[in-house]
């Protein structure tokens, strides 16, 4: 029988409505609601008030639509801001986490052509939540067709979190592609990395509280073995549908609850974070990318590492790069944007007195910073 503390089913427990059960080897075709949580994808989000940030105003959606990047998946995409301008691509976080809107904010719509895609499985894109052909050689190959479709020379790349992962892992594949890279959260995706957010070995100390309801949510004969393994056989749905919801849910909650500096209020966290169609793509997605492929390999990469490889960094030195990172980001350790920015000495790399998210207002004020001095830089769609 499945155990939970008090502490984890006080937690969720008035959030857990209708259970739903993705099997291991097929995750279900449906499209999920729109919920509030899901239109506020971008990690911490919620409960802050953008009027005195640097952010520019929500631009109107320009175009969008569904592109079929295989015979399984579609992909979102979303356009904004001046269709002759700049193009730039973001790349959200997770994996799994989608867009929202206002992720257009970060730059200037009057120069910028934005363009937003939902990786597959999450946000609209389908079939949700599944895994099946999901790795990053796949979500590459997709920002590379809708890049296609759309008509586009070259365009910038800005990600944070997975999203610089991903970035990083675009224009080493496409260098040739790339105008410049905005990179936030710096995630390279490496085991000490993981361990640190997900196995005990850091962010734990600092946030026993909400440890303690993310391990409570796995058996204790089970802890020995990893904590992203026990997460993992519930959120394929081995252990059945009632282990995989609160799964999902311990799992998301546990990010949610530690990615910014000051701790939003309990309730603005479970609104989001534990919503039962975020919860389930972000979470499942997450564990699948840090599972890796056959050999174990996070991120599906050839070996641990292989960002910081020389031959894959030599193929983007050339691509102006700025890195944002908060000094106090307990989910994306900060000596992963310095062992980047020492590997690209043409980097400019800002320390924020900050957490994780991307809406705390000094990462938002070099983020725009950077956007803002790229724009003049013009580069034909």
């Amino acid at each position: 029988m499945f155990r939970r503390s008090a502490l984890i089913g006080s937690l969720l427990a008035p959030l857990q409505c209708g259970a739903l059960l993705l099997p291991s080897w097929r995750a279900s075709a449906r499209v999920p609601r729109r919920t509030l949580a899901m239109a506020m994808a971008a990690e911490g989000q919620e409960a802050l008030d953008f009027d005195k940030t640097r952010l520019y105003s929500q631009p109107s959606l320009n175009a969008d639509g569904m592109l079929a990047v295989s015979d399984l998946h579609t992909v979102a995409w979303y356009e904004y801001g001046n269709q002759a301008g700049k193009p730039v691509l973001f790349v959200h976080g997770g994996p799994g986490g989608g867009t929202a809107p206002m992720n257009a904010r970060y730059f200037d719509p009057e120069a910028y052509r934005i363009v937003l895609v939902d990786q597959r499985g999450c946000g609209k894109s389908t079939p949700f939540a599944e895994l099946e052909e999901n790795t990053t050689g796949d979500l590459v190959a997709d920002f590379e067709k809708v890049r296609q479709m759309l008509g586009i020379e070259r365009w910038q790349v800005f990600g944070g979190s997975w999203g610089s992962t991903l970035s990083l892992a675009y224009a080493i594949a496409h260098p040739e592609r790339v105008t410049e890279l905005v990179l936030r959260g710096v995630f390279l995706l490496r085991k000490k990395e993981l361990d640190f957010f997900y196995e005990g070995r850091g962010t734990n100390f600092l946030f026993p509280e909400q440890w303690e309801a993310y391990t409570a949510a796995i058996p204790e004969d089970e802890h020995a073995g990893g904590f992203i393994e026990a997460y993992g056989k519930r959120l394929r749905g081995e252990l059945g549908a009632e282990q995989q919801l609160a799964a999902c849910k311990a799992w998301s909650v546990w990010e949610g609850s530690v990615s910014r500096l000051r701790v939003p209020p309990r309730e603005a966290i479970l609104a989001k974070w534990a919503d039962d169609d975020f919860a389930l793509a972000f979470a499942r997605i997450e564990n699948h990318y840090f599972t890796g492929g056959r050999d174990g390999v996070a991120g599906f990469f050839p070996r641990e590492g292989w960002l910081l490889e020389e031959d894959n960094l030599a193929k983007i030195r050339h691509i102006p790069t700025v890195i944002v990172q908060g000094r106090y980001d307990v989910v994306c350790p900060p000596v992963s944007a310095y062992e980047l920015h020492q590997r690209l000495p043409g980097s400019t790399l800002h320390m924020t007195t900050t957490g994780h998210s991307s809406f705390e207002p000094e990462i938002i004020e070099r983020l725009v910073d950077a956007t803002d001095a790229f724009r003049s830089e013009s580069e034909a769609a």
